[in-house]
């Protein structure tokens, strides 16, 4: 079946922002691939990452684990919300770990998987999930792979990364384990102190730039286009969209386009985003609505219904237009696309 969306993901760049990644914080750097691979597709980038060295991934949930299915040779998985009392026959199914949250999911574990080897999170200052210092007592004996925490500012120069570290390290001097985690992608950036053993980027990873330390070394990795709909004139004193927010001041040659907040590209972009016609840029004009965009194509002349238009979807660039967080415009895009790696 035709669809008027692509989304095409970029094998190629979603690699070697792992590498950059990997290389900028000297240790080894697995991936997050919850909420299906950030919206690009969980079991494509996990082969992607997979082929070029990466070995462990993370999802949300238990649910997450079975949908991704079976992962590639020597890679494992471990699941970020943990062992809740409804999860013993998904986690009994599946060769992931539960990265333990609670006291509760500690003895839980300890009891329906004996000996098997888990994560845990320990909270350093977010006061998201994670144990307490005072809580940790209830590991002794389990088999952790991998202790973690997460940085709750690292995307900005806060007072709290420097707290965050040096609490971890403590956890990490008392808590027996494999491997120790604390960075994630802005952590990463932050200096190779906030290593440890393993670093879990993210958004990094499908083209997000956390700070600005990243900035000219990751690449744009998911492009969306859309078909024009109709070209049609805009006389000078008429108005475009819902609520008549923009009102042409001259003749304005328009096309719609086939993308709207329910694929989405969301209302922050209205008479803020934009597209392209090869090098040509396409202001959008009036607001986004459900289905359908306008741009002002004035410039293209060629512009015609069924042509296709690249989106502007440059993470940071579409951040500053819409308002949006570069994670809520990876998460939020629809179902309606085309989807394509190249």
């Amino acid at each position: 079946m035709h669809r008027a969306l692509r989304l095409t993901c970029d094998k190629a760049a979603l690699q070697a922002n792992w590498r950059w990644l990997g290389d900028r914080s000297g240790v080894e750097a697995g991936a997050a691939v919850k909420a299906d691979g950030y919206g690009l597709g969980a079991r494509e980038t996990v082969a992607a990452l997979a082929e070029a060295g990466c070995r462990t991934f993370y999802v949300s949930s238990w649910a997450e684990a079975e949908e991704l299915g079976a992962l590639p040779e020597g890679a494992s998985l471990a699941v970020l919300h943990g062992f809740g009392p409804d999860d013993g026959p998904a986690a009994a199914a599946s060769s992931a770990r539960p990265v333990l949250n609670t006291m509760e999911q500690a003895a839980r574990w300890r009891e329906a998987a004996p000996g098997r080897a888990c994560d845990v999170m320990v909270d350093t200052g977010m006061n998201r999930l994670g144990l307490s210092a005072e809580e940790t007592g209830c590991l002794d004996g389990l088999a952790i792979d991998t202790l973690m925490s997460h940085l709750a500012c690292a995307d900005e120069d806060n007072a709290m990364n420097a707290v965050q570290l040096d609490r971890f390290r403590q956890a990490a001097a008392s808590i027996p384990a494999k491997r120790t985690s604390l960075a994630n992608s802005a952590g990463i950036c932050l200096g190779r102190d906030y290593s440890f053993d393993l670093v879990r980027p993210g958004l990094s990873l499908y083209g997000g730039v956390p700070r600005a330390e990243a900035a000219g070394h990751i690449a744009q990795v998911a492009r969306i286009e859309a078909q024009v709909v109709q070209r049609r004139t805009i006389r000078a004193g008429e108005s475009c969209g819902y609520g008549a927010t923009f009102t042409a001041t001259a003749d304005t040659e328009a096309a719609i386009l086939n993308i709207g907040y329910a694929d989405g590209y969301l209302r922050g972009f209205s008479s803020r985003g934009s597209a392209f016609a090869g090098e040509i840029a396409l202001p959008v004009i009036g607001r986004v609505s459900m289905d359908l965009i306008a741009v002002e194509c004035d410039a293209a002349a060629g512009l015609k219904e069924g042509d296709w238009v690249e989106i502007d979807y440059d993470l940071p660039t579409a951040s500053e237009q819409s308002g949006l967080s570069q994670y809520e415009l990876l998460t939020v895009l629809g179902s309606r696309f085309s989807r394509r790696w190249s």
